[in-house]
């Protein structure tokens, strides 16, 4: 049996619209290995209001859902979110005014990237076998970040992954809704004390309200240059070149430009800074998670979003004791398969040989960090133009 449905690894057939079905229940949850994480450090360290962070992300999914009508993922940026949780941390730089800022900047340079067509522009000069370097080191980093989590619980990581592989492909019985199921007995059995919280759950209505007026000069400078800014390569690299290179290989009749990306991520984030969203994008990743799981429409986003709108509104300040029912070790299950997922796509090697060696440095540098990889990708790239790079 493959370890992978075998439609990930072709194109898409046309769908006439989006679907609900159980796999795009299914696939729904596929994103869940990075969603949480980072949605837990936001609340545990930097005590962001958890309404604002679900309620924003429900909203964009939504959106995104119903527009792309293919499994377009919505996720946090994730240097911005690994430097704010840590330096918060260890420090009291980074504030939640920070992130908001780092928001709504995030916001205005990418619709304004978008609008003006620089985001096309800046696209086009990146080489496709330097974005398929980008995409296999995507991949390679989140098996390897699952393997990490894993190691957590490894007698519970190797049940829900070999079960998992044993399901992949069964449409009557979706892999993932045994996983979570799995995931939750596991983790009342580990952790008594998070099922004694979960019955202590109750109905709050919570409602937006908006937070822009809390952000102070220091905190915009702040939230510019340590947060939005350094994210900028890392957000061309993964989150508009290679989502948009997921994307039409997989679903050609549903194709994306990097100018509908690149505006998509600014309207999202200036909305999302005005409810106390944190800073999100597209990614690859993301878009992997929900295929590998049987999604095929926007109907996946939509219902995961129409979740976490739900839990926004109505259960946001329990959303502690609702996420860590999940062990990592099965959230580490779901990030490998993505990953695979991810990695398989994108094997798509160039005959010549420095572009193989190119593909293969610009991998090595986005499982570090995919800033870097681009600039990396892009230098040798010009190098190998000139006729200086000799294999």
């Amino acid at each position: 049996m493959s370890p992978l449905p075998p439609s990930t690894d072709r194109r898409e057939p046309a769908a006439p619209g989006n679907r609900f079905d159980r796999m795009e229940w299914a696939g729904a949850f596929g994103d869940l290995g990075t969603l949480i994480p980072f949605v837990v450090a936001y609340i545990a360290v930097l005590k962001i209001d958890p309404f604002g962070i679900l309620f924003t992300f429900g909203a964009a999914m939504i959106v995104c859902g119903l527009y792309y009508k293919t499994p377009f993922p919505v996720q946090p940026m994730k240097a911005i979110g690994a430097v704010a949780t840590t330096q918060a941390a260890q420090t009291a730089v980074i504030t939640q005014a920070a992130v908001y800022s780092a928001s709504l900047v995030t916001g205005v340079l990418w619709l304004t990237l978008g609008l003006t067509g620089a985001a096309t522009l800046m696209a086009r000069l990146v080489p496709r076998f330097v974005v398929v370097g980008i995409v296999l080191g995507l991949g390679l980093g989140f098996m390897l970040e699952g393997i990490k989590m894993m190691n957590s619980g490894w007698v519970v990581a190797a049940i829900g992954f070999i079960g998992t592989l044993l399901l992949l492909t069964n449409r009557a019985f979706p892999a993932m809704f045994l996983l979570l199921f799995f995931g939750g007995v596991c983790g009342a059995i580990q952790n008594p004390e998070f099922v004694k919280a979960l019955y202590a759950v109750k109905f709050e209505l919570h409602t937006p309200h908006f937070v822009i007026s809390s952000i102070t000069w220091y905190d915009f400078v702040v939230g510019t240059v340590f947060l939005a800014l350094p994210q900028m390569p890392l957000t061309l690299g993964n989150a508009v070149i290679a989502v948009r290179e997921e994307n039409n290989r997989l679903f050609p009749d549903r194709a994306v430009t990097e100018k509908t990306v690149a505006i998509s991520t600014g309207l999202m984030n200036l909305a999302g800074a005005s409810v106390g969203g944190v800073p999100m994008c597209h990614g690859a990743g993301g878009m992997a998670g929900h295929v590998a799981f049987g999604a095929r429409t926007g109907g996946a986003p939509i219902i995961l979003g129409v979740i976490l709108l739900c839990l926004a509104c109505c259960f946001s300040g329990s959303i502690d004791a609702i996420f860590n029912v999940f062990p990592h070790a099965v959230l580490g299950v779901i990030l490998f398969l993505t990953g695979a997922q991810l990695a398989l796509g994108s094997c798509d090697f160039s005959k010549n040989k420095g572009e193989r060696f190119i593909t293969l440095t610009t991998a090595a540098f986005a499982m570090w960090n995919v800033g870097l990889a681009f600039i990396a990708g892009i230098t040798l790239a010009y190098i190998a133009k000139r006729g200086v790079l000799r294999l």
